[in-house]
């Protein structure tokens, strides 16, 4: 098992900006559309009512730019398994591992705690982790901070622009800052 901090990758928000003012694939992004057969997640436990988007607007680049980190890569978003599939390959990334959110998938939590919070601590066991996404909250830092023995940084990514050369560059700082 490796040791190497790891970084916690959700889709939608960090990767696919769905939210742009426009309402329209930005520069440098590839516009994947994706099957009937990718829109219902395969994870058994989904929800029923869970439906991913026709289209997700993807960055070739970043694929490149998240492998240089030096971080172990994995998943940490509700298409699990399917990532492997439908967005890793056009990112350029290998198959990477996912966290299996089992029972917490998608379930709202009365603490206001994100639902995959407790998941993701689990999954660390103690290493240090960057997790990059566009919904924690002040209650999911309290809440990792509190259960997690290790370092972590929660990177919050704004769903209406994706990933930018400033999120990069502080993950790499988190990573430095753990040498």
């Amino acid at each position: 098992m490796s040791r190497r901090p790891l970084l916690f990758l959700d889709i939608d928000g960090p990767l696919n900006p769905y939210a742009t003012p426009s309402g329209t694939c930005p520069d440098d992004y590839t516009a994947v559309h994706l099957p009937p057969e990718a829109r219902r997640p395969s994870a058994v436990g989904s929800p029923r009512s869970y439906v991913r988007p026709e289209t997700v607007w993807l960055n070739p680049a970043h694929g490149k730019a998240l492998l240089s980190l030096g971080f172990e890569l994995c998943w940490a978003s509700a298409w699990m398994s399917d990532a492997n599939r439908w967005i890793g390959p056009v990112l350029g990334l290998p198959p990477l591992p996912f966290v299996d959110f089992g029972d917490a998938l998608m379930r709202e939590r009365p603490d206001g705690v994100h639902w995959k919070s407790t998941p993701l601590v689990a999954r660390a066991d103690g290493r240090p982790f960057v997790w990059v996404d566009d919904e924690q909250t002040d209650a999911d830092h309290a809440h990792i901070a509190a259960a997690h023995l290790g370092r972590a940084l929660l990177h919050h990514v704004n769903p209406r622009i994706g990933l930018r050369h400033p999120d990069f560059t502080a993950m790499a700082g988190f990573a430095a800052s753990l040498e």
